[in-house]
Formats: structure tokens, C-alpha cells, sequence
């Protein structure tokens, strides 16, 4: 098995500074996790200050630089997001070391799983930790509770590390559904019910198909669960245009 689906993969959504990217890939070789992607870096790519402060990390020569989430998440099954706001979505809410623990017995069944990363400013966009099965909280003080990027990677890494020689307890995971099986999905889902009217007002669209696709991601779909809802919501499409076609006659 390779180093990729033996580790989780570390995704730094719209990091801003290139000193953070650098020192994140810096404490990811210190901890033996190679997979780093990197969504939209806000001073461009390759950054000379990533480099520099990644000190001769082979994480960084190695990371992948992506223009979305979706792009970020393609072979993913599961992806927890680092965040101190729950943003009222009903998702588990574990701590770094509850989270590690449930990551290694999904790699261990077969998973492959990322971990998402928000801006140094603004965190992590609503959109983003809907397509989160869980989020990560540390115990920080409530009355500061901002750190530092790439500190926030060094916690993560040290707990994932630590969990190396917990029990190795897991259960067999039947095909899960990549992240690509998931949006084509959701897609195909939310087209329709454009098609349909559903989405009114329009102006509630965004928070409607956030909901949705939250919804969705807690249910742990497995590829046939995936397939199978595609042919129900084709055939429901079907016959919606069947329905037309004879109220027409």
C-alpha cells in the first residue's frame, strides 16, 4: 500500500501566506505525512517563501496545487475539517485525538481520507465543511481561539503519530464513495430539482443545496448506494417527463 492511503492527506484551502504552506510542509515531513494539497494559495505557486521555510522538506517538492475543493477531495472518502465553529450543522464534533483514531481505522479498512485546513483570516467557507463527514475542534481559550495555520497541522500531525500505536479495532468498510463518485451525485440530484422547482426562493438556493449535501455526506455512502440513487433519481425524472407528456395528451 502506498504512503498516500497509508497517511491522511493534509488540504490547506486558500492559504494566504507562503511562510505558513512552507512551515505546515516542514512539521508534515517531521510526522510522516507526505500528501499535501493545496487549494488556491493566495500569492500564487511556487512561492519562494513556502520553500524557504519548509527547510528542505520532500513534502513540498511533492504537493499537489488545485483550483477547488472538488479537486482537492476527487479520491477521497471521508474528509474531516479543522474548525472552532461548529456553524450549526449537525456533524460529530471530535477532538484532534478522538479523530485520529477514527482516520486510522478508516485507512486501515481501506479509506482514504484528508483533512481540511482553512485560511489564516477567514477559516474554512460554509460550502467547504458541509462536504466534511466531521469536524475538529482543539480545546483552546474560547476568548482566543485563533491559531496559527500551521500550528493547528503540527497538532494534528503529533496526534495522528500518537494514535500509531493504538489498537488496531476497525470494521470492513464495503466500497466507499469517492468525493468525485459524491459530487457527480449531488449534481445530478440538485439539477433535477432545479428541473423541478424546488429551489424557491432562489436566493435560499446556496444554503438549501448546503443543507442537502450535508445531509448527504452523514449517510457514508457506499458506490452501489451511490448508483442505485442516481438510477432512482433518473427514473423519477422519467417519469415526471411521462407525466407531462400524458396531462399534454
Amino acid at each position: 500500500m502506498s504512503a498516500d492511503t497509508q497517511t491522511p492527506a493534509i488540504i490547506l484551502h486558500s492559504p494566504q501566506m507562503g511562510e505558513n504552506i512552507g512551515a505546515a510542509a516542514r512539521v508534515m515531513g517531521n510526522f510522516g505525512l507526505p500528501d499535501l494539497r493545496i487549494i488556491n494559495p493566495r500569492d500564487g505557486w511556487p512561492n519562494d517563501k513556502a520553500f524557504s521555510m519548509a527547510a528542505g522538506s520532500p513534502v513540498l517538492d511533492a504537493a499537489k496545487v488545485v483550483t477547488d475543493m472538488a479537486e482537492a477531495s476527487t479520491d477521497l472518502t471521508r474528509i474531516y475539517a479543522t474548525t472552532a465553529r461548529p456553524r450549526g450543522m449537525e456533524k460529530p464534533v471530535l477532538t484532534a485525538r478522538q479523530a485520529m483514531a477514527e482516520i486510522r481505522q478508516a485507512q486501515m479498512a481501506g479509506e482514504k481520507v484528508g483533512i481540511l485546513f482553512g485560511a489564516e483570516k477567514s477559516g474554512l467557507p460554509n460550502e467547504a465543511v458541509a462536504m466534511a463527514d466531521a469536524i475538529i475542534t482543539l480545546p483552546v481559550d474560547r476568548s482566543f481561539s485563533s491559531l496559527n495555520l500551521a500550528q493547528t497541522v503540527a497538532v494534528i500531525a503529533y496526534e495522528w503519530t500518537a494514535e500509531e500505536g493504538a489498537p488496531a479495532e476497525f470494521e470492513e468498510v464495503s466500497d466507499p464513495a469517492s468525493r468525485e463518485d459524491l459530487e457527480r451525485m449531488f449534481v445530478h440530484f440538485e439539477d433535477e430539482l432545479e428541473r423541478a422547482g424546488f429551489f424557491y426562493p432562489p436566493e435560499k438556493t446556496a444554503l438549501m443545496t448546503q443543507n442537502l449535501r450535508s445531509a448527504f455526506i452523514r449517510g457514508r455512502w457506499t458506490t452501489q448506494e451511490v448508483r442505485t440513487f442516481r438510477g432512482a433519481v433518473k427514473a423519477l425524472a422519467i417519469g415526471r417527463g411521462k407525466a407531462r407528456i400524458q396531462r399534454d395528451d
